[in-house]
């Protein structure tokens, strides 16, 4: 049967989860959408709760008339397949390669640095205090997949992560490229204001990417430090 009223409850429910990340923790639900997305997700082997496509487009999933699903879209153009997802969070934070992101507000960012986690085989994204909700719609799209391969956990103090941790700090400590190989979590901090001085503190090292401006942003960063780590793990 197609759904074709605008007041119907699964599409309303959607709409919450997408527009307020208190539903998505209190349901431990999120929604991705676009048929690359729900690809990723097929492959990395995750089933959806429920999964909707725009009557008529030959889709799978519980078909929704496409002007009224395109109502409980995050997307400027609509989709034509959402699904919504429970939450997996690790149990804890791992390494060899893991990354802590600490204050990262940005959304778009966030899921950025899962992406490049994911293409540069970290073991693990932590996510710690004022970090943007990795599961929002904007982090979701901008992983492009990576969410549904890369593990996530939630952190509260820097005790919980692997050792030895490098706090990035824009011209402070060792340029990054001469610390040792082996195992690291990478410490990434808020797009302004960087990591808190008690975080800065409390690291293993203190680390920056030798750079000619003042500082890179956030994602940015963190991939440019991802791939100096990988590129020390292989040698």
């Amino acid at each position: 049967m197609t759904i074709t009223s605008p007041h119907n409850e699964q599409l309303k429910a959607i709409r919450k989860l997408n527009q307020r990340r208190r539903e998505r923790e209190r349901s431990g639900r999120f929604v991705a959408e676009g048929e690359d997305l729900l690809a990723a997700a097929d492959a990395a082997g995750w089933q959806p709760v429920q999964r909707f496509c725009a009557a008529g487009s030959g889709l799978a999933g519980t078909e929704v008339e496409p002007a009224l699903l395109a109502t409980a879209s995050e997307l400027g153009s609509g989709t034509r397949a959402l699904a919504v997802f429970q939450e997996r969070w690790a149990p804890a934070a791992t390494g060899p390669l893991c990354v802590y992101l600490h204050g990262v507000g940005d959304p778009g960012n966030v899921g950025t640095i899962l992406r490049s986690a994911h293409a540069f085989g970290a073991s693990c994204v932590a996510v710690g205090p004022g970090t943007a909700d990795p599961f929002g719609p904007k982090a979701v799209r901008a992983s492009m997949g990576a969410l549904f391969a890369v593990p996530l956990a939630r952190v509260e103090t820097i005790d919980a992560l692997p050792a030895p941790t490098v706090a990035l700090v824009a011209g402070r400590g060792t340029p990054l490229h001469e610390l040792a190989a082996g195992p690291v979590t990478l410490l990434v901090g808020a797009e302004r204001d960087g990591l808190p001085r008690e975080i800065v503190s409390a690291a293993d090292h203190v680390a920056h990417i030798p750079i000619a401006t003042h500082s890179l942003n956030a994602a940015m960063a963190a991939t440019v430090a991802l791939y100096e780590a990988s590129r020390m793990a292989r040698k």
